[in-house]
């Protein structure tokens, strides 16, 4: 008997959220299927590729990064050649230097860095914090105040200061939060509860439920994916609707296998290539697994990523 295929798609649906503002806007979320499943119905908005930058520059380390950026002599000028790498949708700013527990640079000079930033780009832009609850919480407020009309992606907002960030750049400044949870279907509810107790519209946040390196507990990652996923889509649980995004660069470039050299490991071979591998590899798995949006950081990762999304999209 001849199989006959049954389109499995769902009354519920994930929200949307948008980034940008123009043209170049994204809207993330959307779809009412399981992930890349557009076969069983259009996706109607596909997952997107985001480039991350830091306020310390880039890795001159690494040969194909230090090439694609010769030239860029400021953090405006790296953001402007992040915009234009090819398969890329959005730029994201990580204010590391920002740390207290580093350079701790001052939160004047770090909206300032991020109004250059914005200025220079005419694509959607998202800042990551310094990782410091105490200190992204003043961050946060000061930087969704000065890019007011920007319509920027604040990521991340956690448990310890989820109050004062959805407060100030989620409610008074209009921008948009991304809710960073541990790899943990319940801690990632729970923070979408009290996101959306302190008032903050459906379409403001998207979901960051943790990210591993494949190969570094990255089962973990996978299993709590199809539970959110299969959770807002099967139950219908308006909690876990939000679209997700995944900082996914963070983790494939600070494993062993993107940072031992070649002369300490020559039978690995080339370590821009490892970086590369473990970064596409990582990325693939979790827009496999619901994520709306990967950040990445090589050239060749971004349009690799790119032209996945584009083929099973």
């Amino acid at each position: 008997m001849a199989f006959k295929r049954v389109p499995q798609k769902f009354t519920a649906t994930v929200n949307e959220v948008t980034i940008g503002t123009g043209d170049k806007a994204i809207t993330l979320g959307g779809e009412n299927v399981l992930p890349l499943y557009s076969f069983d119905a259009p996706i109607t908005n596909k997952a997107r590729v985001g480039v991350q930058i830091t306020d310390a520059g880039y890795d001159k380390t690494v040969p194909a990064l230090a090439a694609y950026y010769a030239g860029a002599e400021t953090i405006a000028d790296i953001a402007k050649k992040a915009s234009e790498m090819p398969g890329a949708d959005f730029v994201v700013l990580s204010l590391e230097g920002a740390d207290p527990n580093g350079e701790d640079k001052s939160v004047e000079e770090c909206v300032a860095l991020a109004k250059e930033v914005a200025a220079a780009i005419d694509c959607p832009l998202a800042i990551q914090g310094s990782k410091n609850v105490e200190k992204d919480a003043v961050l946060f407020d000061k930087l969704a105040e000065a890019l007011q009309g920007k319509n920027v992606l604040m990521v991340s907002c956690k448990t310890e200061n989820y109050k004062t960030v959805s407060a100030s750049a989620a409610i008074a400044y209009s921008q948009k939060i991304s809710a960073e949870s541990a790899v943990d279907i319940n801690l990632a509810k729970q923070l979408n509860v009290l996101i959306s107790q302190m008032g903050v519209k459906a379409e403001s946040y998207v979901m960051n439920v943790g990210a591993a390196a494949a190969g570094y507990g990255f089962e973990y990652v996978a299993s709590t994916l199809d539970r959110v996923r299969g959770a807002a889509l099967t139950q219908d649980d308006a909690m876990l609707q939000m679209p997700i995004i995944t900082p996914v660069c963070d983790e494939a470039w600070s494993v062993k296998e993107s940072i031992v050299s070649e002369e300490d490991l020559p039978e690995w071979g080339a370590r821009e290539t490892r970086g590369v591998q473990m970064e596409v590899a990582t990325a693939a798995a979790c827009l496999a697994g619901g994520s709306n949006a990967v950040i990445l950081r090589h050239p060749e990762s971004v349009k690799t990523i790119a032209a996945l999304i584009a083929d099973l999209t």
